[in-house]
């Protein structure tokens, strides 16, 4: 299971919030690959690639001064933080409002391709931040979504 293995593999330096978001963006990513209903397969694949980001965030970014700081979604964050995972925040940020669609229950609002894939890239980007934070990257889930579409 992709969450006990984080729990072996942590180093040290990094921050317990760090710890909880890889967990918990691998829980939403194995809920994407058994949901059935192909909105819920989507908002649960974004959802598991922001929870990575957010692992990322947690670990790396430093707060600024509140005052006259304007809010920065993760995807914006995540670009300031990270450059080299620009072309990823960019990707995932455009995902963002299929995915309010999907989850105020659109059934028009994506494809099952359109999911599915957005299931890949997630699996993808998870192992990008999990390498990205010192750790070994987790098997690819591709398999099982592949297994659940022949099922």
């Amino acid at each position: 299971m992709v969450s006990e293995r984080h729990l072996s593999q942590h180093p040290d330096h990094l921050p317990a919030t760090t710890h909880s978001y890889l967990l918990r963006a691998a829980e939403s990513l194995s809920e994407a690959v058994a949901a059935r209903d192909v909105p819920e397969r989507y908002a649960c694949a974004h959802v598991a690639a922001l929870r990575a980001a957010a692992a990322l965030l947690a670990a790396r970014a430093r707060p600024a001064p509140a005052r006259g700081r304007r809010q920065k979604n993760a995807w914006v964050l995540l670009t300031e933080v990270a450059p080299e995972l620009g072309e990823w925040a960019a990707f995932f940020a455009a995902g963002a409002a299929k995915r309010a669609a999907a989850e105020s229950g659109s059934t028009r609002a994506v494809t099952d391709r359109e999911a599915d894939d957005l299931v890949r890239d997630a699996d993808r980007f998870l192992a990008v931040i999990e390498q990205a934070l010192g750790l070994t990257p987790h098997l690819p889930l591709g398999d099982q979504l592949a297994g659940r579409a022949a099922g």
